[in-house]
């Protein structure tokens, strides 16, 4: 099997919005409490536990507004929190769920179409690297399979 690595939003981007920075809209992102249930940083790559705060904001894991950049809702550690390291280990906390939907984009950031599918978790290496392994697909999405909300991005070492 082809190596993957997983890769968690950026620290700089984190730390904006940590410090108030806007959204995607625009907006300051909310505070909240956690009660432990479902809350998982897109920076740590962890859930988010109970009693700590996070940020509920809107998210465009891509370089720039075009139609194609999918725009939603993302939670995030409040405080600072380490970045999930890129490595080909799936983060613990994706392991818990039983399916994602995976997705494949050109080096443009347009979707590569016929490359979206929900896919059970312990497929999801096997299924990153397959569409990885083609000419036309630069990196991979990984979403929520009940609520399309953006995971992490994979990509090959």
């Amino acid at each position: 099997m082809t190596a993957i690595r997983y890769i968690a939003m950026s620290t700089t981007l984190a730390r904006h919005y940590q410090q108030g920075g806007a959204d995607a809209n625009g907006q300051t992102p909310e505070t909240h409490l956690s009660d432990g249930d479902g809350m998982p940083c897109r920076h740590c790559l962890q859930n988010i536990a109970a009693g700590d705060k996070y940020l509920v904001l809107s998210h465009r894991p891509f370089p720039a507004p075009q139609p194609y950049a999918e725009t939603g809702p993302v939670f995030l550690h409040a405080d600072e929190c380490e970045r999930y390291p890129e490595t080909e280990e799936m983060p613990a906390m994706f392991r818990e769920t039983s399916d994602y939907i995976l997705r494949g984009y050109t080096c443009q950031d347009r979707i590569v179409y016929g490359t979206g599918g929900v896919i059970r978790t312990e497929a999801i290496a096997n299924r990153a690297a397959e569409l990885l392994a083609r000419d036309d697909v630069a990196y991979v999405h990984m979403r929520s399979a009940r609520n399309n909300c953006f995971q992490c991005r994979i990509e090959l070492p």
